[in-house]
C-alpha cells in the first residue's frame, strides 16, 4: 500500500484480522478464508512488549503455518505454554484482541493476472516426479487420463456385479468423460509417440496416477453420493497434480500446456461439486419425506 493505515476493531465484536481489514478494504491476498490455503498470512507485531496476550492458535493454523517455514518449534513451544503469539499469523485465523497491534503483508504478487493459490499440498504432489520436457509431460497426461477411464470402467463393473447398477450407470459415464478427456491429450500430443513417454507406476505417489481412487470393492449399499464424493476425490487428486506441474515448472512450454490441463480438471471438479449439492439435496429431500410419513416431493 501507499502508506501505513489505522483502523480499530469494535469493543466485543469477535472478528478475524481478516474480517477487519475487509471491512476497511484493505488488500488482505486470501482464498479459502478457512485456515486451508495458507494465502493470508501476515507478520503480527504485538507492540505492548510487557503484555501477555492469550493466543487462540488452533491445531489447524498451527500446521499450515508449520509447512509454509513460518513457525519454528520455539514459537510453537512458547505459544503452547506461555501463551505467547507467533511472529506470523493466518489472518483469517486470529482473533482481533484488546491490544495494539502493527499487521505486514505482502501484496498479491499475481496481479494483475490473477491465479489461484498454488497449497503446499499442491506442491510437493508429485512425490518428486520432475517433468523434463514437454514430450514427457504429454506422455504423463495421457498415461493419467487413460488409466482414470479404465479405473472408472472397472469400478462400473464391480458395481454391476454386486447389483448396484444406479451407481455402475454413473460410473460408466465418468468413464466416457475420461475417455473425451484423453482424446483431447492425444489430440494435444499430435505426432508424438507418447507411449515412449509413458511414466511407470513407481514414479507415482502411493504407486498408483493421480485420478485412480481408494474404492475398490464391489458395494451393494452405495449410494451415488458417496460415488460422487469418490470421483470428486479422483479429480480433484488429477487437478492438484497437474496445478503442481504449472506452478513448479520453469518451462513455459509445459506451463502453458499444464495451464490448460488445470482449465479442464477444474471446471471437472466444479460440475462433480454440483453434482454432489444436488443429490445431497434429494437425500436430504427424500429423508425429510420419510421422517414425515410421506413420499418425497419431486420438482
Amino acid at each position: 500500500m501507499a502508506k501505513d493505515l489505522t483502523v480499530y476493531a469494535i469493543a466485543g465484536d469477535r472478528g478475524t484480522i481478516l474480517a477487519v481489514a475487509r471491512a476497511h478494504k484493505i488488500p488482505i491476498p486470501f482464498d479459502c478464508q478457512d485456515g486451508e490455503c495458507g494465502s493470508c498470512v501476515v507478520t503480527v507485531e504485538h507492540l505492548a512488549k510487557n503484555v501477555k496476550c492469550a493466543v487462540s492458535l488452533t491445531e489447524k493454523e498451527k500446521e499450515v503455518l508449520r509447512q509454509l517455514g513460518k513457525i519454528t518449534p520455539e514459537e510453537i513451544q512458547e505459544a503452547e505454554v506461555n501463551d505467547l503469539p507467533p511472529r506470523h499469523r493466518l489472518a483469517c485465523m486470529c482473533f482481533v484482541r484488546e491490544e495494539d497491534i502493527l499487521v505486514s503483508f505482502e501484496g498479491d504478487r499475481t496481479l494483475p493476472v490473477q491465479r489461484p493459490h498454488l497449497s503446499t499440498a499442491a506442491k510437493i504432489y508429485k512425490g518428486g516426479i520432475e517433468i523434463k520436457n514437454l514430450d514427457q509431460f504429454l506422455g504423463f497426461a495421457v498415461r493419467l487420463e487413460e488409466d482414470s477411464s479404465i479405473h472408472y470402467d472397472e469400478l462400473a463393473v464391480a458395481m454391476e456385479e454386486c447389483g448396484n447398477d444406479a451407481v455402475a450407470k454413473l460410473f460408466r459415464d465418468m468413464a466416457r468423460y475420461s475417455r473425451a478427456h484423453l482424446q483431447q491429450a492425444r489430440d494435444r500430443a499430435k505426432s508424438i509417440d507418447v507411449t515412449a513417454q509413458f511414466p511407470p507406476d513407481y514414479v507415482w505417489p502411493d504407486h498408483a496416477t493421480p485420478e485412480r481412487n481408494a474404492l475398490w470393492r464391489g458395494d451393494p449399499d452405495l449410494s451415488r453420493l458417496d460415488a460422487l464424493k469418490t470421483a470428486l476425490q479422483g479429480e480433484r487428486r488429477g487437478f492438484d497434480f497437474y496445478y503442481s506441474v504449472w506452478g513448479t515448472t520453469k518451462d513455459p512450454e509445459i506451463a502453458a500446456m499444464a495451464n490448460e490441463f488445470v482449465k479442464e480438471e477444474g471446471e471437472h471438479v466444479a460440475i462433480l461439486e454440483r453434482w454432489i449439492e444436488r443429490e445431497a439435496y434429494v437425500v436430504k429431500t427424500a429423508e425429510g419425506a420419510a421422517a414425515a410419513g410421506g413420499p418425497p416431493k419431486v420438482c
